[in-house]
């Protein structure tokens, strides 16, 4: 008799057919010693990522969606159609390393007031990666926006949003856990509510994440369980594009939970931040190596500040 399922991995794909076969691979038995499910979601992608799932790994169950639903919507789906205790969203671009749902698991089940939880991030060069952060304020946006969390890492006083005086090697409760890979809380996400649709890309976390704070339910990011994300594994086909729609996604949760006045104050800061980086990058764009990526970094800027001028439409 089938044990039930304690873990369903969702995975939302759009044209990451490369990364969705190796994040495929490595959900193999050492990940967790829980009975979990696999669901991938795919959004209309072009590239053979669905044939290749249907082909590779018929134990996985495949939802085929007509169009590009985003990922907020595309996680939705996969989260209605799932049936474990707990959810695990994970990018197509992340390779999960043994033992993380396990301890991931372990952790929530002896820790109830959680809610949602996530593991330490290895970066494609093996570094531990940054995927938490401070809700953001207009103190610490400034300071993000201007450099000065750049400036001086180890000040708390600079480094609210980006936490830049935390290494992330060590487990803590925290403000916001990046959506490249959580665990929730079945009971959690019934109270708080699925993902806002309205987000299409970008943001949701923030945002899914203080509403579970409002309810009340406790976030922590698990440093013992880890992952390696590469990164891009979608947005890497129109970076300028995808920049961009991180700043509409941003505008969308300050005018979600701030008042008028703060969204005007943030929306200056939004302005000054890509000034900056225009300076910044114009300058570097004279000095090798990286010149470059200098030289992208400021024009993608100069079109960011352009679209802020013009109204953010």
């Amino acid at each position: 008799m089938a044990q039930p399922v304690v873990v369903s991995v969702v995975i939302v794909n759009w044209n990451g057919k490369a990364f969705l076969e190796q994040c495929l691979r490595s959900l193999a038995e050492d990940v967790s010693r829980h009975p979990m499910e696999i669901l991938v979601v795919d959004n209309a992608s072009t590239d053979g990522s669905p044939q290749m799932v249907a082909e590779n790994f018929p134990h996985v169950r495949l939802a085929r969606n007509e169009a590009n639903f985003g990922f907020a919507k595309g996680n939705n789906i996969g989260i209605r159609l799932s049936t474990g205790d707990y959810v695990c969203l994970v990018n197509s671009d992340v390779k999960v390393l043994t033992d993380c749902f396990t301890k991931l698991v372990d952790f929530m089940d002896e820790h109830p007031e959680v809610g949602m939880a996530g593991p330490k991030m290895i970066g494609a060069d093996g570094k531990v990666g940054r995927s938490c952060r401070g809700f953001p304020n207009l103190w610490n946006m400034f300071c993000h926006a201007i450099g000065l969390d750049s400036m001086f890492p180890k000040a708390r006083l600079f480094g609210g949003y980006a936490l830049s005086y935390w290494s992330q090697d060590t487990s803590r409760p925290v403000d916001i856990l990046g959506g490249w890979f959580w665990i929730v809380r079945r009971k959690a996400f019934e109270e708080v509510g699925l993902l806002d649709e309205d987000f299409f890309l970008y943001a949701e976390d923030m945002d899914w994440c203080r509403r579970f704070h409002l309810k009340h339910w406790g976030l922590y990011f698990l440093a013992s369980a880890e992952s390696v994300h590469f990164g891009g594994g979608s947005s890497r086909h129109a970076p300028v594009k995808h920049y961009i729609q991180e700043q509409r996604a941003d505008l969308r949760y300050w005018r979600k939970h701030y008042s008028r006045f703060e969204q005007g104050v943030y929306y200056c800061i939004c302005i000054l931040h890509q000034a900056v980086r225009l300076v910044g990058h114009g300058l570097l764009r004279a000095v090798p190596p990286g010149k470059e990526e200098h030289a992208y970094k400021a024009q993608r800027s100069w079109e960011t500040m352009l679209w802020f001028l013009k109204g953010a439409k």
